[in-house]
């Protein structure tokens, strides 16, 4: 799996290259008037990787999140333990999810670039339809008429809706909901092999796109990239600092022995950009580190669906520097709407390749912000995902460890 994974990566370099070079040929040698047209064309082949993320988007936010909750099993059993585990992690995604935003509009990366594949009477729509996105037709949108209906739509959030009361009911049924759950396990896996395929086509998208994009921009595409990766970076390093500040003010000087046992995991998640590499080596170490066996075994497996740093980070960074690209404004009341979609359409999809990017798609789609942008980031997304993954690592670890503190089960030697 993981030569496979480098194997993709390489074809979208690869596709980046010819995509950049063919761009730039139809930059210095096309007509003006012409580069629409080569633009348009270009991305039919951006529209075909966007339909089958797409496709694949309704039935995945609703079989993970469903299962997500069901196998929780009684609400009851969960217990104290998962209650202390939750509180941590949707106090994580806030704080996640906020310094994304704040990141993003401080930087400003999104308007290194001008993304103009719709005509200006569309873009003023969107504009338009996105600050009519009020709490009255947030409300009115909560609830779904039909489940096939909200589907068929791509209504996320209506989808998610459904998805958690029937995961509260099923995990109340106890023994009698456990083939449909198993039911539904078994598509999710489905579901995710799928992705796994869809993202084969990711370089032919990446070509299309920067084929496109440098047609129009020429090589000002490349500032964007540089200023994209470096705010993402800005934003990581301000997740860190306040994720340890927050482990500190709870383990003391137990944290710096949990630094040193999770140094290694880190290292395996920044190379290769995957969580489940990491899952075997981060138990052992964090019940080296002194973390209750019962508790690592209840609450890094919980984090790992519901608590993904990194990835949560990356969602309002990516969706706003989208829409600054196609220079949509959202409103203030909208962002925070957005905070919340993303942060329960993000549960339960850590196994989903490019998990991020699948549900950036999916809220872009839902605030009328053109999901074609997510293919200008594809290129970058690799080095992106690298300080995604070791982010994750570092959430899980300081949840583990800090829940094992509040259960007074954490044995640390701080020497």
């Amino acid at each position: 799996m993981g030569k496979s994974k480098n194997r993709l990566t390489y074809y979208i370099l690869a596709a980046m290259v010819i995509g950049a070079c063919i761009g730039y040929a139809a930059y210095l040698y096309l007509p003006k008037e012409k580069i629409p047209a080569f633009a348009e064309y270009a991305n039919l082949l951006t529209t075909v990787f966007l339909r089958l993320v797409q496709m694949i988007i309704a039935p995945l936010v609703f079989c993970t999140l469903t299962v997500g909750i069901a196998k929780l099993g009684d609400i009851k059993a969960v217990g104290r333990v998962g209650g202390k585990a939750m509180l941590w992690f949707i106090a994580a995604s806030v704080t996640s999810l906020f310094v994304g935003l704040l990141i993003v509009h401080i930087g400003h990366p999104g308007t290194e670039i001008v993304l103009n594949t719709q005509a200006s009477k569309d873009t003023h729509d969107i504009v338009a339809n996105t600050k009519g996105f009020s709490a009255v037709n947030f409300f009115t949108h909560l609830i779904p008429k039909s489940l096939i209906q909200a589907m068929s739509e791509n209504e996320v959030l209506q989808i998610v809706i459904f998805s958690v009361f029937l995961g509260i009911a099923l995990a109340s049924m106890g023994n009698a909901s456990k083939s449909l759950i198993k039911a539904l396990e078994t598509l999710s896996h489905a579901i995710i092999k799928m992705v796994s395929y869809i993202m084969y086509v990711a370089p032919i998208g990446v070509l299309g796109s920067l084929a496109a994009t440098m047609a129009q921009n020429g090589p000002s595409v490349f500032k964007f990239y540089g200023g994209y990766l470096l705010w993402f970076l800005v934003a990581v390093i301000l997740l860190w600092a306040i994720m340890f500040l927050a482990g500190f003010i709870i383990l003391k000087k137990k944290l710096f022995p949990l630094l040193k046992h999770i140094l290694q995991p880190m290292f395996i998640a920044f190379s290769t950009t995957s969580s489940e590499a990491v899952f075997p080596v981060l138990t052992e170490e964090l019940e080296k580190y002194g973390c209750n066996e019962k508790i690592v075994s209840f609450v890094l497996p919980l984090g790992y669906s519901f608590n993904l740093d990194g990835s949560m980070i990356y969602m309002t960074f990516a969706s706003i520097a989208i829409s600054q690209a196609y220079q949509i404004h959202i409103d203030t009341g909208t962002q925070i709407t957005m905070l919340f979609v993303l942060m329960l359409t993000s549960k339960g999809i850590a196994g989903v390749p490019r998990a991020a990017l699948v549900v950036v798609a999916a809220t872009c789609g839902m605030f009328k912000i053109p999901p074609e942008g997510i293919a200008l980031l594809l290129p970058i997304d690799h080095f992106c995902d690298m300080f995604r993954t070791m982010t994750n690592v570092v959430g899980n670890a300081l949840s583990t460890s800090v829940v094992s503190k509040w259960e007074k089960a954490l044995k640390v030697s701080e020497s």
